[in-house]
């Protein structure tokens, strides 16, 4: 016969197992990066700054603009800093021409173009501030 000391133990650890096995979501880290949904108001207003500032410092004549958001993440610090992994496209737009909003993308081979950029872009929302802090880009 078992003793209830032993059946309680018995009980303590199949029920320490069964809890060890259930899958949960690790902890999210105080300040920590985390993803970020890419259609949410402060990662477009943080993404249409990057890329104006992407088109200011690139002496192409003409405009690149988001083809799409391939990843978004964004950390509270005294404001926050938002790093978008972007795939950028060459418009038929030249830097003359005012709105970039409905350019289409070249499709001629030789005037197509599409990088990759990250972007670190630091925002201060009740400042109305954005920098950007961090650019890369390289040919896809």
């Amino acid at each position: 016969m078992a003793s209830p000391l032993r059946s309680l133990m018995l009980l303590l650890a199949v029920l320490a197992l069964a809890w060890a096995g259930t899958s949960r979501p690790p902890p999210r880290l105080l300040g920590a990066p985390q993803e970020a949904d890419a259609s949410e108001e402060g990662v477009q207003q943080a993404l249409d700054f990057a890329v104006s500032e992407y088109n200011k410092g690139s002496n192409d004549a003409y405009y690149s603009r988001a083809i799409q958001v391939e990843r978004a993440r964004k950390q509270l610090v005294a404001g926050i800093n938002y790093y978008l992994d972007v795939e950028m496209g060459r418009t038929t737009c030249t830097k003359s021409q005012p709105n970039l909003t409905n350019c289409p993308f070249h499709d001629q081979p030789h005037l197509m173009r599409k990088v990759l950029c990250s972007f670190q872009i630091y925002s201060v929302p009740w400042k109305g501030t954005h920098t950007l802090t961090k650019s890369s880009c390289k040919n896809v």
